[in-house]
C-alpha cells in the first residue's frame, strides 16, 4: 500500500498547529514509506518560510522542521518521487471535470493529480478543497 502526503499534512507533521496531534497520530499507523514529489517538497520549504513571514514560528523552528523533515526522507519515512508529464495531463481533466463543481484551486488539482499518477492507495491532507476532490476520484482519503 502507498500513501501520498500533501503539504497541509507535512506542515502540521513538522510545525505545531490544530492538525498537527492528528498527522503525528496518522504517521504511527503509516508502515510504508509516504510518497511525497518535488513539488510538495517546495511547498513545504515555502509554508514553513510563509509561517516564519507571519510571525507564527522563530527562524529556528523553521529550519529545525525542513531539517526534520530531510531526516526523515533519509530514514526512508518519506520517498520523493518525480511528477511525470502525465501528471499535468491528468492535472487538466481534473480541472475540467471539477474545478466547476467543488471550486478547486491549481495547487489542489496538482497534488490530487500526483496521488493518482504515483497510484498512491491513500491521500493524506488537510485541505478541505483537495480532500473534496480527492473523494470524488476515490481516492481513500485519511
Amino acid at each position: 500500500m502507498s500513501a501520498y502526503a500533501d503539504t497541509s499534512f507535512l506542515v502540521s507533521l513538522y510545525t505545531p498547529d490544530a492538525n498537527s496531534l492528528e498527522a503525528a497520530s496518522r504517521m504511527r499507523r503509516i508502515s510504508e514509506p509516504v510518497i511525497v514529489t518535488p513539488f510538495g517538497e517546495l511547498e513545504l520549504a515555502n509554508a514553513l518560510q510563509l509561517r516564519l513571514f507571519r510571525r507564527e514560528l522563530l527562524a529556528a523552528q523553521t529550519r529545525a522542521a525542513y531539517a526534520a523533515f530531510r531526516d526523515d526522507l533519509t530514514g526512508g519515512i518519506f520517498v520523493i518521487k518525480p511528477m511525470s508529464d502525465d501528471v499535468y495531463a491528468q492535472a487538466r481533466r481534473l480541472a475540467q471535470r471539477w474545478t466547476r463543481t467543488l471550486g478547486t484551486r491549481t495547487l489542489d488539482i496538482v497534488h490530487v493529480a500526483c496521488a493518482l499518477a504515483l497510484a498512491a492507495e491513500s491521500f493524506h491532507t488537510f485541505d478541505d478543497r483537495q480532500r473534496r476532490l480527492a473523494k470524488a476520484v476515490k481516492l481513500n482519503v485519511r
